[in-house]
């Protein structure tokens, strides 16, 4: 016999923290952001993504937004051209250093910086509602449901995560390349049952990007892939350099591309606030 266990039973929470526990991969830390933050900004600047995530979104030209986990302002900088005004909150100065700077060589003026995290009381920041709250690739946090509340109780108007699909934005091959086992933890699926479990209905959008990623060589393509893994030893090393040697090619400028053997994938969940 098997108890008659329902829907409302489960316990999202505790599946959240569950699958964290069991992931392959170590979240990085303000420091590790803070190092990354230009070759972070460089390459994410010029992404397809931006422009995947904007045209989901209702943006009027007098809206203020919320960018929580706003990084180099991969989001930010577009959303204060189409916006009234974007608040621009991390945990990584650097990141928010990053920001500051594109912003005055573009001439953007109308972006707050907060230097704080999504454990932080976000009332110490005299921070008000938004037309729209984003968190884009930024909710990898022990408490889900309190972050997804907070994004709700400063949102005027709507809310969109954007989160991970499977093991986007890992490369499994290069994990079974240095013979690491891989676990995704949670995905963008436990955001959806969260949300349900709190009384918000969302919608999903699902995004691919290319499988095909551009380096600046093959030590640009290095630095990145040991990006994805903790403590590799030196046999490691020269495994995951074999790795992107047989997946890669040469462009005409000598630009190194690795190929992944599937695209990165993302999902938009989006809600409407209700009155």
């Amino acid at each position: 016999m098997h108890p008659k266990i329902t829907y409302n039973d489960i316990d999202w929470k505790m599946l959240w923290q569950n699958a964290r526990e069991q992931k392959s991969w170590t979240a990085k830390g303000p420091k590790d952001w803070d190092k990354k933050a230009p070759s972070f900004a460089k390459r994410n600047s010029t992404s397809p993504f931006i422009n995947l995530v904007l045209e989901k979104l209702p943006l009027q030209k007098d809206y203020t937004v919320l960018d929580a986990g706003s990084g180099p302002g991969t989001l930010s900088l577009p959303l204060a051209k189409l916006a009234q005004s974007v608040t621009a909150l991390d945990y990584s100065q650097g990141m928010l250093d990053a920001l500051e700077t594109e912003a005055a060589r573009q001439g953007v003026e109308n972006i707050r910086t907060i230097n704080g995290s999504w454990a932080d009381n976000w009332e110490q920041f005299d921070l008000p509602q938004h037309d729209i709250c984003i968190a884009s690739r930024s909710l990898s946090v022990p408490d889900l449901q309190e972050s997804l509340a907070k994004l709700n109780n400063y949102s005027r108007a709507y809310v969109f995560v954007v989160d991970r699909i499977g093991h986007t934005p890992f490369d499994k091959g290069a994990f079974e390349a240095v013979d690491r086992p891989f676990r995704s933890g949670p995905d963008y699926i436990y955001t959806v049952n969260t949300l349900y479990s709190m009384g918000i209905h969302c919608s999903v959008d699902i995004i691919s990007l290319n499988a095909e990623t551009t380096y600046k060589n093959i030590a640009a393509a290095m630095e990145s892939y040991c990006w994805m893994f903790k403590d590799l030893t030196k046999e490691e090393e020269n495994n995951l350099q074999q790795y992107i040697l047989r997946n890669s090619r040469q462009s005409d400028d000598g630009q190194c591309i690795v190929k992944r053997a599937t695209p990165p994938r993302w999902a938009i969940i989006s809600w409407k606030k209700e009155s």
